[in-house]
């Protein structure tokens, strides 16, 4: 027996010997039960055993992109969280939402940070916009056992290029399928049970010319459409002061809007709204 096979210092060999910088493939190797895709699941359908969240909603502008998601999760026909968070940062240039079984989304994007801080520490750069992208299919691919069962996670990525070409929009959309497909959007994107009537709202909002107070309006205004005709998208709840979560990516990096923000934004939209029937 070797002092490599035998392991060094009380370390596994995975933790010595592996030359690489992917922290999924070194998980593969080292602890392959932690990784999302790797677990066990029930042989019949378990997608109604678990909370699942729903619509989330990413715009380009002028300066980078934005992305936001309603609060709500659900379980079948039942409201199982009303505050959950769907969108988060995924490194310091780009933000990851989720849509799907919400236990192994919230995990596949605690491993996706890992992954991409993991990357930059070995190879001493930051990954690029399309590697990072690349990356997060890899990822879902490995899932594509559990979505058979109903447990499906399909995430939406945006960033802001670093290496955008003079004259382009810095700002891109990556959107996925649970085989790990992916696919870059123009302009805007959706995902989530309320993702239709999300989209045609954006299709009328959107342009690409918007400042970021548009593009924030844009975002808002969406998911508060959703939430009009979906039943699993939570719509702005002044009472809980519960808001969606949006974050904006530019030069300056990403960066979560404050509740107060999004909800002076939202309470425009129902005001506008309320006059429009007569009710205001």
């Amino acid at each position: 027996m070797t002092e490599s096979s035998a392991g060094r210092s009380g370390f596994s060999p995975a933790y010595l010997d592996r030359v690489g910088s992917s922290f999924t493939d070194f998980l593969a190797s080292a602890a392959p039960d932690l990784l999302p895709g790797r677990r066990p699941v029930p042989p019949l359908p378990a997608g109604d055993l678990t909370p699942h969240g729903t619509t989330i909603v990413a715009v380009t502008y002028a300066d980078g992109v934005l992305m936001g998601g309603d609060r709500r999760a659900t379980m079948g026909n039942l409201i199982s969280s009303r505050d959950i968070e769907k969108v988060y940062a995924a490194d310091a240039w780009s933000v990851i939402g989720i849509a799907g079984a919400a236990g192994i989304a919230i995990e596949m994007v605690k491993l996706y940070q890992v992954e991409l801080e993991h990357y930059e520490k070995i190879e001493g750069l930051t990954l690029s916009l399309d590697g990072k992208a690349n990356r997060l299919a890899q990822m879902i691919r490995g899932n594509l056992g559990a979505a058979m069962q109903g447990l499906a996670v399909v995430p939406l990525f945006a960033g802001y290029d670093l290496d955008a070409a003079p004259g382009t929009s810095p700002g891109r959309i990556f959107s996925y399928d649970v085989t790990g497909g992916n696919y870059e959007e123009r302009g805007y994107s959706a995902v989530g049970s309320g993702s239709l009537f999300a989209r045609s709202s954006l299709k009328k909002t959107w342009r690409p010319d918007l400042s970021a107070a548009d593009a924030t309006r844009t975002v808002v205004e969406s998911l508060y459409d959703a939430a009009d005709d979906d039943s699993a998208t939570g719509g702005p709840d002044p009472v809980r002061r519960l808001y969606p979560i949006v974050y904006r990516v530019d030069a300056e990096g990403a960066v979560r809007l404050t509740d107060d923000e999004v909800s002076a934004v939202a309470a425009t939209i129902v005001t506008e709204r309320s006059a429009a029937d007569g009710q205001g």
